[in-house]
């Protein structure tokens, strides 16, 4: 795909994902899925919440310095990133539930990483698409009055939603396009998923990823996917990537959920697709943190499941171990 090409902006209006391997399952598989095999079959036991590590938080107040990328895991895509001296949110899930309501649909196994109290100063906010395990209304509420003049970066089709919510600056972009937060230049990268809050809502609005690029250090986003085939672009666009955040977990049965979220060993390979043609400069390192795992039960692979089978993989590709960062759950790294 060429960038001033448009194939996922859906006849009619609407997006779609413009590769073969996107194509969703629909009503009928999802019934399947949620009647049929869970009659069936027999899902693989979860653990203990408890056996979910924890850590205090590290990250830099108010801020860390300019030259620093600092990454702290709040749960599932939600994230701190500390770049270019600015405080960013990913994703941002303070709340109880993934869900439109906060008396039934999954439950956190793991509290926040960071207390919403505890944040420091918020530059930015970047949104990849609307599902409630990605964009919580009460944390948009919160964070608007909170942060009032934070920008908030979103796919096409959100600002009249988060503007309802009380948020005041909003830009959407298209895939391909950029912006900049001062010195740091943001991308809205391709990703493969849908879009839905409701009923008769499917795909009305846009979903991505994000690359965040400093001077001295560049991070990628990934948003909510399956495997697709324009990592490689993504890459060759925005990278050399020094940090790559990489969904890895909700990926059973496979039959359903393959279109729109990678296992751990696509997420591998996703990562060294983004390295094809734009490797990590000389004397530079270039890892993939995991995330979308450990914090909502939304899919039938064992909660403890995907850092093991991702450091298999990573393994198997003959990857540096220390180049792998499954995060705890409020763990700081930097580089």
């Amino acid at each position: 795909m060429q960038p001033n090409d448009k194939p996922h902006h859906a006849p009619g209006g609407g997006f779609r994902n413009p590769w073969p391997g996107g194509k969703l399952s629909g009503t009928a598989g999802l019934l399947k899925w949620m009647v049929v095999d869970r009659l069936t079959k027999r899902r693989p036991p979860d653990p203990d919440p408890s056996v979910l590590p924890r850590a205090t938080p590290a990250f830099a107040t108010p801020r860390a310095p300019r030259d620093e990328l600092t990454l702290t895991w709040v749960g599932h895509a939600s994230f701190l990133l500390q770049i270019g001296g600015l405080n960013l949110l990913t994703d941002p899930v303070w709340s109880a539930r993934a869900s439109p309501v906060q008396w039934a649909g999954p439950r956190r196994w793991v509290p926040p990483g960071v207390a919403f109290a505890a944040l420091p100063p918020i530059d930015a906010i970047l949104v990849s698409h609307n599902h409630y395990d990605h964009l919580d209304a009460e944390t948009v509420r919160a964070l608007a009055a909170r942060y009032p003049e934070a920008r908030w970066l979103a796919p096409l089709g959100l600002t009249v939603v988060l503007e309802r919510w009380g948020v005041h600056r909003v830009l959407q972009l298209d895939w391909w396009e950029e912006t900049r937060l001062g010195d740091v230049a943001v991308g809205c990268t391709p990703a493969q998923h849908f879009s839905s809050r409701g009923f008769g809502d499917r795909n009305r609005t846009l979903w991505c990823g994000w690359s965040v690029a400093s001077p001295a250090r560049r991070v990628l986003f990934a948003g909510d996917s399956g495997y697709h085939p324009e990592f490689a672009a993504i890459g060759d666009r925005f990278g050399p990537f020094h940090a790559v955040l990489l969904p890895i977990g909700a990926y059973e049965p496979r039959w359903f959920m393959g279109p729109v979220h990678m296992n751990p060993d696509e997420a591998v390979q996703a990562f060294r697709d983004l390295h094809a043609s734009r490797p990590p400069l000389p004397g530079k390192r270039a890892v993939m943190v995991g995330m979308h795992w450990g914090t909502f039960k939304l899919t039938d692979e064992p909660m403890d499941e995907p850092p093991r089978r991702a450091a298999a993989a990573w393994q198997a590709a003959g990857l540096d171990p220390a180049d792998l960062w499954i995060l705890a759950h409020g763990e700081t790294r930097r580089l």
